[in-house]
């Protein structure tokens, strides 16, 4: 396997990420910033922010399969999210639940960024993604 999941031994525990990952493969995919516009960019789930999160997965499932990776090749995700507060988290983690639904995914090294504006107007969140392949 190309990428080991792990958390350091007395550090707090994250269901919806560990805190290292350890990759080895011959080549780096750098995802670009995914938000949740579908194929002819319109936007998925307006004022939604789980919609939004689960049709960012999706997007990123798509530049995945394109690279010949999967979710379990991903040694990164970076989110960004536009006007983040706390109470906001429930939604999210909503938003990976729905996406654990549709896909297998693993629990790489995350964070999320609070930020004021993404893109444009109605974009909620953003993903950068990090895999590794042989």
């Amino acid at each position: 396997m190309a990428v080991s999941l792990i958390n350091p031994d007395r550090h707090v525990q994250v269901p919806l990420y560990h805190h290292v990952a350890v990759a080895s493969g011959s080549r780096q995919v750098h995802i670009a910033g995914q938000v949740a516009w579908d194929e002819n960019g319109e936007l998925v789930a307006p004022g939604d922010l789980a919609g939004q999160v689960a049709q960012v997965y999706r997007n990123v499932a798509k530049a995945l399969d394109a690279a010949g990776a999967t979710f379990h090749d991903v040694v990164r995700f970076t989110w960004y999210a536009a006007g983040w507060k706390r109470e906001m988290y429930d939604a999210f983690n909503a938003g990976v639940e729905q996406a654990a639904r549709e896909f297998d995914l693993a629990t790489p090294p995350a964070a999320l960024i609070g930020v004021d504006i993404l893109f444009e107007p109605g974009i909620l969140v953003e993903a950068e993604v990090t895999a590794i392949i042989d």
